[in-house]
């Protein structure tokens, strides 16, 4: 079978491990920069070319499209889709899942709990924005920030003020959330595969540091899900759209608690923390995509029916 990877460097970890889980399971696997791709649009004909030759006949598309390529990146998985080709993660899946604001509404909207979250766009209202959310200290985060940038965890109201303003003043996007502080800056990982949780760790903030973030200096260790974290994990990435997610869960009084929904979770850490392979699961859940009876009404082309 055919496969492509969507990715800006082939070099990366996470990257090299999906070439090398396709190759072992005798897969065609090329890796394609989003960016190099140049699409032709017109009625019932979609085209790409890439440095200068055809792209065709590509069976399924595994993106790990970048936060800063999201606009472009998602736009070429369309064209790839239009095209006939399959990928576990649609592209707008890994739009609504980019924008936290519009994941955190369809994540609440289907009963999921997240952390209390206010959002405003009136510069004048930081008070009463606060205000809804209830004593310091909070999380404040850019709607679209990665990897813990652009999260500032304001300790007194007025941090709070200050930050909202400074990031109003940017005509950034962000969000306002409530701290859990039962959960002792931890979180956990959850590496969803289709129907199944293949793998998950706990992300242990550094000393001095509340992000939990391996790039962040974090630490991570194996972890068991209990019965409600399994389900939740599940939930949040079908509610997205998304056939692979890293969600992330907070412990709470409350019980599990969404955090985050990654479309394009790196895979070093979790397979470093569980020794689970979690590149071979991503390919077998790719490949079963492409030859799932359900897809035959789409517009792949006949060429692509033989592997």
């Amino acid at each position: 079978m055919k496969l492509a990877i969507l990715s800006r460097n082939a070099k990366l970890y996470s990257t090299q491990r999906l070439v090398e889980a396709a190759r072992e399971r005798r897969h065609t696997v090329r890796v394609l920069d989003p960016l190099r791709c140049y699409l032709s649009i017109a009625p019932g004909k979609f085209h790409m070319r890439y440095k200068g030759k055809e792209l065709s006949g590509i069976h399924a598309v595994i993106p790990r499209i970048g936060a800063s390529v999201s606009f472009y990146g998602t736009a070429v998985l369309r064209q790839f889709e239009l095209m006939g080709s399959y990928s576990p993660n649609p592209s707008d899946a890994i739009l609504r899942s980019r924008d936290k604001l519009r994941c955190h509404q369809m994540l609440a909207g289907e009963g999921l709990g997240l952390p209390l979250t206010v959002f405003g766009d009136n510069p004048d209202d930081t008070t009463d924005l606060l205000g809804m959310l209830g004593k310091p200290p909070h999380v404040i985060k850019l709607n679209e920030g990665t990897q813990g940038a652009g999260v500032i965890l304001a300790e007194t109201a007025s941090a709070s003020r200050s930050v909202t303003e400074a990031f109003r003043g940017l005509y950034a996007n962000f969000l306002v959330q409530e701290f859990v502080s039962e959960a002792k800056g931890a979180d956990l990982r959850c590496f969803v595969v289709g129907d199944q949780v293949v793998a998950a760790m706990r992300r242990q903030a550094g000393e001095g540091e509340f992000r939990s973030n391996l790039h962040r200096g974090g630490t991570a260790t194996a972890v068991a899900l209990d019965e409600a974290e399994t389900a939740t994990a599940l939930r949040a990435a079908r509610v997205m759209g998304l056939g692979v997610a890293g969600v992330d869960l907070l412990k709470s009084k409350k019980g599990p608690l969404v955090l985050e929904v990654n479309s394009s979770p790196g895979l070093e850490g979790i397979e470093g923390a569980t020794g689970v392979d979690v590149a071979g699961a991503i390919i077998d859940y790719t490949v079963a995509g492409v030859r799932r009876p359900a897809r035959a009404p789409s517009r792949r082309r006949s060429a692509l029916t033989k592997a």
